[in-house]
C-alpha cells in the first residue's frame, strides 16, 4: 500500500536528468543513514533539514514553470522553503544516553523549539519546569470535537427559514398543481439529524411524489440498458386496464415509465418563472434567488445573519425503497437514484445506542475533516458513514475512550478502499460508492489519506 500510493504521489521525472535527481536522492540517503553515528543525533537533524532543502530546491527547479516569469520563480522559491518548515521532521519525544553516538567534539547544546501539540506548565522562572507533555491523538480528538458544533444562530435561524420556504412552497404547489398528490414537504439533512459541523449552510427539501402501487412498480437498474445497481425505475403498469389518464403522473411517462427529469424539468421552471420570491422573502426577511444554470433544483437564501442553500428533491417511498429524483447525467432520463441517508442515520444512531459508542462523534469529526479540506469534500457523507458501519460489525469497541483507534482504523480503511477503487454500500454490497469518482481525485484522496495514517494529527488543523 504505501509503494503504491507513494508511486501515486511523487511527479514523473524528466529524462536523463530524473536520473541525476535519483542519483542524488541515494546518495543524500546514504548521507543521512551514517550521519547519525558520526555527528550525533543533533548534527544529524541540522544535516537532514539541509539536505531536505536542497533535494526540495532541486524538485522545484524540475517542476515546470512559467519561462522569463521572475515572480514565478520568486514563488516557486517561497514554496520550496514554506514545504521546508512545514515537513521539518519533529524531535524525538525521548531520548535515552545509550541511544546517542560520542559526537566528535562536544558543541554547544542548541536551543530545540517546543515541539507541537506539546506544553509545559507555567510558574516560577527559577524552579526548573517539568519535561513537555504532548498530547496523544484521543486528547486532540476530543479538543477537535469540542469546536465542530455549529453557531446556535445558524442552528436555530435555518431551520426557521427553511420550514418557512417549505410552507409557501407546499401552498403554491396545492393552488398550481391541485390535480397532483404531492404529500407534505418535509426537511432533511445532517443538522436535523444532529450531525452537523461547524456551518449550517446547507440543508433538503423533500417532496413526496405519492403513487398508487396498483398503476406502478420498481425495476432495479440491474436489469436494464444501464446496469447500474443504484438506480431504479418506475414503470407504468396495467396499462389495458388502466389507460392514460387513470394516474395524475401519467403526464411525466416517457416510455411507459415515470420520468424523473421531466419532473425535474417542470419543477425547474415553477421555482424560476412562477414563484414570486422577491415577495415571499420579503415577507420571510431575507432574499430568496432559485439557480437558474443548476441541474438541481436550488435554492439560495440570504438573510442578514445566514447564508443558505435549500435543494428540493422529488421523492418516491415504494416496496421500502426511498428513491430521490436524480437522474445522472447522459441520455437516460427515467432513472431514479436510491438513498441510504435514513437508513444510515438510523443505523449508526441504534448501534450507539446499544453500546454507549462513539460512533456519531467520530462521523461528525471526519464530516469535519472532509468539509475543511478541498480535496476530501466527495468522502464526506455517505462513503465515512459507511466505513464506520462496515467496521461495526468488525470492531466492537466503540467507547469514546477507544476514539483514537477507531479513528485511525477508518483512515486505513478508506486509503485501502480508493487503493482499489471500490467501497461497497454497507446496504447493498453491488453498489461501489466510488464509481462516481475521477481517477485523479482518487489519486488525490489516496495520497491525502495515506500521509495521514502516519500522523493523523494534520487532519485536525
Amino acid at each position: 500500500m504505501a509503494a503504491f500510493w507513494q508511486q501515486r504521489g511523487r511527479r514523473q521525472e524528466n529524462g536523463g536528468l530524473g536520473s541525476v535527481i535519483d542519483g542524488l536522492g541515494s546518495v543524500f540517503d546514504v548521507l543521512l543513514a551514517n550521519a547519525r553515528l558520526v555527528l550525533g543525533v543533533s548534527g544529524a537533524a541540522v544535516l537532514a533539514i539541509a539536505t531536505l532543502a536542497v533535494k526540495r530546491l532541486i524538485d522545484r527547479a524540475t517542476s515546470p514553470r512559467d519561462e522569463g516569469d521572475p515572480k514565478a520563480e520568486q514563488k516557486s522559491l517561497e514554496e520550496s522553503w514554506q514545504d521546508l518548515v512545514k515537513t521539518t521532521p519533529k524531535p524525538p519525544k525521548k531520548q535515552r544516553r545509550e541511544d546517542l553516538s560520542e559526537p566528535l567534539l562536544s558543541p554547544a547544546q542548541p536551543v530545540v523549539p517546543e515541539p507541537r501539540g506539546c506544553s509545559a506548565p507555567l510558574g516560577d522562572p527559577q524552579v526548573k519546569p517539568s519535561p513537555l507533555r504532548c498530547l496523544t491523538l484521543q486528547e486532540k480528538l476530543m479538543s477537535h470535537s469540542s469546536q465542530l458544533a455549529v453557531p446556535e444562530i445558524q442552528a436555530s435561524l435555518v431551520p426557521q427559514l427553511a420550514r418557512s420556504i417549505c410552507t409557501q412552497l407546499q401552498n403554491f404547489l396545492r393552488s398550481k398543481f391541485p390535480e397532483l398528490p404531492f404529500g407534505r414537504l418535509f426537511l432533511s439533512g445532517a443538522l436535523l439529524d444532529g450531525l452537523e459541523v461547524l456551518a449550517a449552510d446547507n440543508i433538503h427539501l423533500m417532496l413526496p411524489v405519492v403513487l398508487d402501487t396498483g398503476l406502478w412498480s420498481l425495476i432495479s437498474g440491474e436489469d436494464t440498458v444501464v446496469r447500474n445497481p443504484e438506480y431504479w425505475m418506475i414503470k407504468r403498469i396495467d396499462l389495458g386496464y388502466f389507460p392514460r389518464g387513470c394516474s395524475p403522473w401519467d403526464r411525466f411517462i416517457v416510455g411507459r415509465y415515470l420520468s424523473s427529469s421531466v419532473i425535474n424539468e417542470t419543477l425547474h421552471k415553477l421555482l424560476v418563472a412562477s414563484i414570486n420570491w422577491p415577495a415571499i422573502g420579503g415577507l420571510l426577511g431575507c432574499a430568496i434567488h432559485p439557480v437558474v444554470a443548476s441541474r438541481e433544483l436550488k435554492l439560495e437564501v440570504k438573510h442578514d445573519q445566514v447564508e443558505l442553500s435549500i435543494t428540493l428533491f422529488p421523492v418516491v417511498e415504494m416496496e421500502d425503497k426511498v428513491l430521490l429524483s436524480v437522474p445522472p447525467e447522459g441520455l437516460v432520463e427515467n432513472l431514479w437514484l436510491e438513498s441510504f441517508y435514513r437508513a444510515e442515520v438510523s443505523r449508526v444512531k441504534e448501534l450507539d445506542a446499544g453500546d454507549s459508542g462513539a460512533r456519531q462523534l467520530c462521523l461528525r469529526i471526519l464530516q469535519a475533516v472532509c468539509r475543511s479540506q478541498p480535496s476530501l469534500h466527495k468522502l464526506g457523507g455517505s462513503p465515512v458513514t459507511h466505513v464506520i458501519l462496515h467496521l461495526s460489525d468488525t470492531a466492537s469497541d466503540w467507547a469514546e475512550e477507544s476514539l483514537a483507534d477507531r479513528f485511525q482504523q477508518v483512515l486505513e480503511e478508506l486509503v485501502a478502499s480508493l487503493e482499489k477503487g471500490v467501497l461497497p454500500s454497507y446496504f447493498n454490497p453491488k453498489i461501489n460508492l466510488f464509481s462516481g469518482l475521477l481517477e485523479e481525485e482518487i489519486d488525490e484522496m489516496g495520497f491525502v489519506l495515506y500521509r495521514a495514517i502516519s500522523e493523523p494529527e494534520v487532519l485536525l488543523k
